[in-house]
């Protein structure tokens, strides 16, 4: 695993959504700032893929249950986008289940709706 350019790439994604708060704000709605924040990561020549579909494996059997990872980065961050009044629990246990479930080493919970960004920012490694 090369934690180097995990690491780097974390720091662009975090770079990217300071930026997309800076000119937006907090009050919208997720899907505007995850729209944005994709272009911003794309303008960095990044990979980014939107609502991708996450399935769940039980007893040989995969079951697309509706899961969506948000942002999925170089295939190897996830990204959840929220705007809410404070990241509860069930927030952060719901991206260490998506890591698990996509076997991506990094995850990022960005929640918008704060005054600072940087104190909407949880960083949760799979494992």
């Amino acid at each position: 695993m090369d934690w180097r350019r995990i690491n780097a790439i974390s720091g662009q994604i975090v770079d990217s959504a300071l930026r997309v708060h800076s000119a937006l704000g907090p009050g919208l709605l997720e899907s505007a700032y995850r729209a944005c924040l994709a272009y911003e990561l794309r303008t960095r020549e990044m990979t980014v893929f939107e609502e991708v579909p996450l399935p769940v494996m039980y007893e040989s059997q995969r079951l697309e249950i509706g899961y969506r990872i948000d942002l999925l980065v170089e295939n190897l961050v996830v990204v959840e986008v929220k705007s809410v009044a404070e990241i509860a629990p069930i927030h952060k246990a719901q991206l260490l289940s998506y890591l698990k479930l996509s076997g991506r080493p990094l995850g990022l919970l960005l929640n918008f709706n704060v005054v600072l960004m940087k104190n909407g920012i949880v960083r949760m490694r799979n494992g």
